[in-house]
């Protein structure tokens, strides 16, 4: 199974759909006034209409298990980031060099959900699947910004290894922040052209409460399932199912 769209919960779908447009090069290819279906080149983003009385639980602390932000790979990080900037769009961190060669930037869309802009291929510390780590650089540089991975923090990272590799996902490489004192580790998962990115530290909090109409980041849909819900695991009454540590998935079966 690979990512086959995000489901994010939004106030406005015109808003969003005008921002996701603007600054991420999406190109629509469904819009009513409660749902919009847009392009990210190997992906979807789901927009879905909520009320907004309720509030998200989520934080921008990413000693918080379950969902952290959605990356996209671009060409050139500053050249886009000069007009999420100029713009006044809230920023989470400016454009910098990055451990593995990648040069990054972190902002936040109208319902707080956080993005990155990721360019050039990562330089792993440790490579588990050189076949899998070919195929990603193969995919190249990108003409407009291409759904690239969903960052995730965990507790335990062979408990999630064992999760995905039920649905496909294998793990291609790691990243060790040497220079962070909470034992920071990103290692990736890898299924088709969708990447999983999972951080794990010596010690993390409990995992984010999800708030099922909330604005911002809702669940991540599956594609290539033949049976759903994988063996061992229960879903909710939308069909959906959490991983071992929240993050909301679901298949298009369901």
């Amino acid at each position: 199974m690979s990512i086959r769209s995000i489901t994010l919960n939004v106030r406005d779908i015109a808003t969003s759909r005008a921002f996701y447009e603007k600054y991420l090069a999406a190109q629509v290819l469904e819009e009513t006034a409660e749902y919009a279906l847009l392009d990210v080149v190997t992906a979807t983003i789901r927009l879905r209409k909520v009320n907004g009385s309720e509030f998200s639980s989520w934080q921008a602390d990413d000693l918080r298990r379950g969902f952290r932000h959605i990356g996209f790979k671009v060409a050139d990080t500053d050249r886009l980031f000069a007009d999420v900037e100029a713009d006044g769009v809230p920023v989470h961190l400016a454009p910098l060099d990055a451990e593995g060669g990648v040069r990054i930037a972190f902002f936040y869309d109208p319902d707080g959900t956080l993005l990155e802009f990721v360019q050039g291929d990562l330089h792993y510390h440790h490579v588990a699947d050189q076949e899998l780590v070919d195929a990603e650089y193969a995919l190249g540089v990108p003409e407009r910004p291409r759904f690239d991975h969903i960052a995730e923090t965990v507790e335990n990272f062979e408990s999630t290894q064992t999760f995905y590799d039920r649905l496909g996902f294998r793990h291609h490489g790691s990243i060790v922040q040497a220079s962070d004192p909470r034992g920071f580790q990103i290692r990736f998962l890898k299924n088709d052209d969708s990447v999983l990115e999972i951080f794990t530290y010596e010690a993390t909090t409990s995992p984010t409460r999800q708030v099922q109409d909330a604005p911002g980041f809702a669940d991540v849909v599956l594609s290539g399932a033949e049976v759903w819900p994988p063996p061992g695991a229960a879903t909710d009454d939308d069909g959906a199912v959490a991983d071992p540590d929240g993050l909301a998935l679901r298949s298009e079966l369901s």
